[in-house]
């Protein structure tokens, strides 16, 4: 691992756990390019951009100030990765890692009900995405996920199946 020169400063990502009504989750296979888990089973998402809200009316509250850029980034990410319209993201946990390139990352982890569209893969030689797949938690199993991301799908599966009872 390379130093990291800033402490302060992190990369800010946000994924997203989407959700079907039958309880299946859509899992997402990174590139082999990527710098971070290349070729490993996700779920869609990405970095936090300051074009996800400096050009937007800023708060009542005062100039400088944006509220909720989190979700609109990772309904931008959602749209742009996979081509999916997706409802009020909860968010599930949050974590931290540091890249093999010595960026220090925190990732705010969310589910999201699907709402609308089909899944589109970037088939562009620089895309992100290579594979994608709608799975059941016991199917999630199968698959070689990123650290922690069963986890996340059984914790959102869990949750979800609750509220069904009720």
């Amino acid at each position: 691992m390379e130093k990291i020169l800033n402490k302060e400063l992190h990369r800010v990502v946000t994924t997203t756990l989407v959700y079907k009504p039958n309880f299946t989750y859509l899992i997402t296979r990174r590139a082999l390019h990527k710098v971070s888990h290349p070729g490993r089973w996700t779920i869609p998402g990405g970095g936090l951009s300051v074009d996800d809200y400096i050009n937007t009316k800023t708060s009542e509250h005062g100039p400088n100030l944006w509220y909720g850029i989190l979700e609109k980034s990772l309904s931008r990410e959602i749209k742009e990765e996979v081509g999916l319209t997706i409802g009020k993201p909860e968010l599930i946990t949050d974590m931290t890692f540091i890249r093999p390139d010595g960026i220090p990352v925190v990732v705010f982890s969310y589910m999201a009900p699907y709402l609308s569209g089909e899944v589109k893969i970037n088939q562009d030689l620089d895309g992100d995405t290579v594979d994608f797949a709608w799975v059941t938690f016991k199917e999630a199993q199968k698959y070689d996920l990123i650290g922690g991301l069963l986890d996340e799908i059984r914790q959102a599966d869990k949750i979800l199946k609750a509220r069904k009872l009720d």
